[in-house]
């Protein structure tokens, strides 16, 4: 493992710092792992708060800006953040207009959400909960985690409480968005945890694994390496069956890189999985090729669709500027 790291027992504290650093106008740190803001938004605005491991840049950290998050509550690598840390951030943000809490489906967020806005609602903070578990899985019986498409519902969420929606409407806009998207990841390569720097789950150099999730925890279904177009047509198919997407339908479509993955090999998977769509008479009106949600040098990517209305178009058009992503 190589990698440009100081000592591994700071390195959360360290990054968090460099990414503020780098974007001094869109973020600063408080509390040393709450990233919020560098100008907060109107008090009669509802707020969204959000949680997660570090590891994963740009996401969840770095979709904290001018028209998506408030705060971001970041813990360890790949960790989540303890109760009080998610604390501490739904507090920065109380405010009378309410708070929309985004949780990605995994045990430890999960978990450490739903202590800290109990604790937050004992402090008269009013907080509502979306989880985000839009993952496609091997079986229908298998619960979806949180993958990349917890960057919809923030971008989408967000814009709508820029504009001033109300809670109840921020919140069915976060619960629509969650409903109508779908994520399938597919991992080519390993990756190693950069502290640690153990290696992730196993797979041979000839193979590669579908709904491979977020860190290689396996259930995976694990087939032979394949060419881009057969891969993405495989995974857009899925799509097309969970979403029950039909000709006339239209779609957002983003193609997220794992960490290793080139540009290169995204626009080709985008477009593969563009002709794919398109052949079957979907539309493919809004897109974006790069990295959403990485997990260090893992090979692979998400391939991540929203059905569209005019109302999430309208939402997902709207500016933001974080460090993650920027619309003008």
């Amino acid at each position: 493992m190589k990698k440009f790291i100081n000592n591994p027992e700071e390195l959360t504290k360290e990054l968090l710092e460099g990414m503020c650093m780098a974007y001094p106008h869109k973020v600063k740190l408080e509390q040393e792992k709450l990233v919020c803001r560098a100008t907060p938004k109107a008090a009669d605005k509802v707020a969204l708060v959000s949680l997660g491991g570090t590891g994963h840049e740009p996401a969840v950290q770095g979709f904290v800006g001018d028209g998506m998050l408030d705060v971001c509550a970041a813990g360890d690598i790949w960790a989540a953040p303890g109760p009080p840390t998610l604390l501490e951030a739904l507090k920065t943000v109380k405010r009378d207009a309410g708070t929309l809490l985004i949780t990605l489906n995994h045990a430890g967020d999960v978990m450490s959400a739903q202590m800290a806005k109990q604790m937050a609602e004992m402090e008269g903070i009013k907080v509502v909960e979306v989880i985000t578990n839009e993952e496609i899985r091997p079986t229908e019986e298998e619960e979806g985690r949180g993958l990349g498409g917890c960057f919809f519902v923030s971008k989408i969420a967000g814009a709508a409480a820029e504009r001033g929606d109300s809670l109840d409407d921020v919140v069915r806009i976060a619960n629509k968005v969650n409903d109508q998207c779908a994520t399938i990841a597919v991992l080519s390569e390993l990756a190693t945890h950069p502290s640690t720097g153990g290696v992730c789950g196993s797979l041979a150099e000839d193979e590669m694994e579908i709904c491979a999730g977020q860190h290689g925890e396996g259930g995976g279904v694990v087939v032979k390496m394949a060419s881009a177009k057969e891969t993405a047509e495989l995974l857009a198919e899925k799509i097309v069956a969970k979403l029950g997407l039909e000709s006339g339908d239209e779609i957002a479509l983003i193609v997220n890189g794992s960490g290793k993955t080139t540009l290169m090999e995204l626009y080709v998977s985008f477009r593969d999985a563009k002709l794919f769509f398109e052949g079957k008479g979907i539309d493919v009106a809004r897109g974006h090729a790069g990295d959403v949600l990485t997990v260090q040098e893992a090979g692979g990517y998400q391939l991540i669709a929203l059905k569209l209305d005019d109302e999430l178009k309208t939402l997902w058009d709207a500016p933001c500027d974080t460090p993650g992503y920027t619309v003008r």
